[in-house]
């Protein structure tokens, strides 16, 4: 063999050894970074996981009505006396957010809510396709008055609520159209709400531009979004 040979082969080893090194170092670069979201994925599975458990299908007593989509039971959470629930699928005027202060018709869906479900069994169902708890750890769910109907529909069908497309939920589609039907014949809220009055995230889906607000009433809801 002649050297220039030898020298060539000894160069072609080098190159192999260079990229079998290269190659396991991204084979344990993806590794650690596959690893990285594992636990806290594992823990928000487990979370759902126990939540199921705890929560779905079961009765409790509403202890509290803390807005009118938010509520109390009877079971403690954690470090928590209580579980809060925050009902899936709909958002209530606030009256106890700070940085909206009491908004148009909030008193209304908490009035609503407390004679609905204050002091009385309910049975809460969780949904089985999507989390179980929102942003601030209360825990989602639809919640069953004794007479059968379920909360959250009531404060659509009555107008005391929006349906929050923010979210999608097992519920979304029907909720829209709800929301659709309680608007069309002016019930609750829908009777003089104005696009002002709305949440921001309400008036960012109607399209509401304050500069040119003129022409914009509560009949020019978006319809087609209902079947979407």
């Amino acid at each position: 063999m002649t050297r220039y040979a030898m020298s060539r082969r000894r160069r072609n080893f080098i190159a192999v050894i260079f990229a079998l090194t290269a190659a396991m170092l991204v084979v344990f670069d993806y590794s650690c970074s596959s690893n990285a979201p594992k636990t806290p994925l594992l823990s928000a599975v487990s979370q759902n996981s126990a939540d199921q458990q705890k929560y779905d299908g079961k009765q409790f007593l509403i202890v509290k009505v803390v807005d009118g989509d938010t509520l109390d039971i009877d079971i403690p959470d954690g470090n928590y006396p209580h579980t809060r629930i925050r009902l899936w699928g709909v958002d209530t005027p606030e009256t106890k957010n700070p940085n909206t202060g009491v908004m148009y018709f909030g008193p209304e869906a908490s009035a609503f809510a407390t004679k609905a479900a204050l002091g009385k069994r309910v049975t809460v169902y969780l949904d089985k396709h999507y989390g179980t708890r929102g942003k601030y750890g209360r825990l989602l769910a639809y919640v069953r008055l004794p007479d059968g109907k379920f909360l959250n529909e009531e404060l659509l069908r009555q107008g005391y609520a929006y349906a929050d497309t923010r979210f999608k939920h097992g519920l979304f589609n029907k909720y829209k159209q709800l929301e659709s039907l309680a608007r069309s014949q002016k019930k609750g809220l829908w009777a003089e709400v104005t696009p002002e009055q709305m949440p921001k995230w309400k008036q960012r889906r109607e399209g509401f531009n304050p500069s040119t607000s003129s022409g914009f009433t509560a009949e020019t809801a978006d319809i087609a979004e209902v079947n979407k």
